[in-house]
């Protein structure tokens, strides 16, 4: 996570520059008073903006302009020149907007304009739904709960979730957060006051045990029954635990919650040396994260290469050379047989020392109340383009939702962070009755050490990845073909291309 411009750039808005400065869609940054400002500009139209992403502080200079929105380059969020609304997550914080005058061939931007909420919808079909609950408390269900509050729906809604912790930023948890170098404060999606003001109903510690649909009622462990007119599952996945002997020892960890996090870092406060079992997305990040902890890590994983399945065997080998070269010790093609106390044994006969260990090997759906509950069900709650299940009135969003893809034409289920926090805003749109199809382009990005590699659409199979510049360099561009069709996008220091490859996926 990164804070915005620590110093003013360019020049001083307040007193103007020349229009001719300023290309028509060109944009540059300047400031007003100790604010940096993005100008934009679009034919004789120029917009003033917050330069900052408000998800993670991404310079919007370095964006795209399609019509009157920009995009991030960091995390593709997106924002109304207009209003400044954060269209697409991951920002839901809108930017400033300041109000500009054309004067004698000069732009000249004055006072921040006030906020206003963000214009109403006409009404959905049918009738508006009194009582709302989500069960989950995740990226889904939580930007759900926002996305309602923003659409001006003024009903109960009540968010059941079973962790002790207010939803957070969950990417954080295996990135910055693990390895030191982000704050705690920065950790919850909003802070605890965000509920009570916006009358979310959030009840943390809550297991929901089984759905009545008959009568409209979802039903807790302690028997507490909650009526709803619309529900929405969002209750995620959890980590794939292990079945060795010595798995369930108090040093053998997951990462998926806060309180996960924090028992890594309590761990590592202490340690010298880790193992980290599974080399994708989460494994490697933790892997990363404790290096920047100067702990040694040995990676144990069955694959060849790291990650080869998502990202294929050019990137995997230079993701393996990048935490080679930050001092990962790989122990590929194998695989923990048991655990011992500090004593890893693996299926090769060879035995590693650990102070701890930690779990990175996948998730699974949660998916058992939704089976429970008669709902269909195929690795995943199987929901329509609007994302409501075979049961009307109940939605699924996030890792849980098994969906058409309009741009595969296959039905998928992702784990990606981005992808259930836009799930969750669609859902709540058709949960008030605006008949919204969910074709969002899924989108998810990894950080290792000072790499963030991006990834646009969804590959899950490919006969040809076509390599655009130089992977070794940390600038290129993978394409993932299949008959000559490209499905999806990774890249290194190509955010305007990452961009551009949404956008050309969200028209096709």
């Amino acid at each position: 996570m990164a804070k915005g411009h620590s110093k003013l750039d360019g020049p001083d808005l307040v007193q103007g520059v020349a229009f001719a400065d300023l290309p028509d869609g060109g944009k540059f940054v300047g400031h007003c008073g100790n604010e940096q400002v993005l100008l934009v500009r679009r034919g004789a139209e120029v917009f003033a903006i917050g330069a900052a992403c408000t998800h993670y502080g991404g310079p919007l200079v370095d964006g795209l302009v399609v019509g009157d929105t920009v995009r991030c380059p960091w995390h593709h969020a997106c924002f109304d020149l207009r209003t400044g609304e954060a269209l697409h997550a991951p920002a839901f914080n809108p930017i400033a907007c300041w109000s500009v005058e054309l004067r004698d061939e000069r732009i000249f931007v004055g006072e921040k304009r006030k906020r206003t909420a963000p214009k109403q919808r006409d009404k959905g079909s049918g009738q508006v739904p009194e009582n709302i609950v989500i069960v989950g408390g995740g990226a889904a269900g939580f930007a759900a709960a926002e996305k309602l509050r923003r659409e001006h729906y003024h009903g109960s809604i009540v968010m059941l979730s079973n962790d002790e912790a207010p939803p957070v930023d969950r990417p954080n948890l295996s990135k910055d957060y693990l390895a030191g170098k982000a704050p705690e404060d920065w950790i919850p999606l909003r802070r605890e006051s965000f509920y009570s003001k916006n009358d979310i109903d959030l009840h943390l510690n809550a297991d929901v045990v089984s759905i009545d649909a008959r009568s409209g009622e979802v039903v807790l462990a302690d028997g507490a029954r909650t009526p709803y007119d619309r529900l929405l599952l969002a209750t995620g996945a959890e980590p794939v635990r292990l079945a060795i002997p010595g798995a369930d020892q108090p040093q053998v960890h997951t990462l998926r919650s806060l309180a996960d996090c924090k028992a890594i870092i309590e761990r590592a406060t202490t340690a010298r040396r880790a193992v980290v079992l599974g080399a994708s997305f989460i494994g490697l990040e933790v892997a990363a994260a404790l290096r920047l902890r100067d702990i040694e890590v040995h990676v144990v994983a069955p694959e060849r290469r790291p990650m080869e399945r998502v990202l294929g065997p050019q990137m995997g080998d230079f993701i393996r050379a990048l935490h080679e070269q930050n001092g990962v010790l790989f122990r590929l093609e194998d695989t923990a047989s048991s655990i011992d106390g500090t004593n890893v044994k693996l299926s090769s006969g060879n035995t590693l020392t650990a102070d701890f260990v930690v779990v990175g090997i996948g998730v699974r759906p949660r998916t058992g109340l939704a089976e429970k509950a008669g709902l269909t069900v195929d690795d995943g709650v199987v929901v329509n383009a609007f994302l409501e299940t075979s049961a009307p009135g109940i939605f699924a969003a996030g890792d849980i939702a098994r969906w058409p893809d309009p741009h595969t034409g296959e039905n998928i289920r992702v784990e990606h962070w981005v992808v259930a926090e836009r799930q969750g805003q669609t859902a709540a749109l058709n949960i008030l009755g605006h008949r919204e199809k969910f074709v969002a382009v899924p989108f998810f990005w990894s950080q290792h050490y000072d790499i963030p590699i991006n990834y646009v659409g969804h590959a899950g199979q490919w006969d040809e990845i076509a390599v655009d510049g130089d992977i070794i360099a940390k600038d290129c561009l993978l394409r993932f073909k299949r008959k000559g069709r490209t499905l999806a996008v990774a890249s290194i220091s190509r955010d305007i291309e990452s961009l551009e490859t949404e956008v050309e996926m969200e028209r096709q």
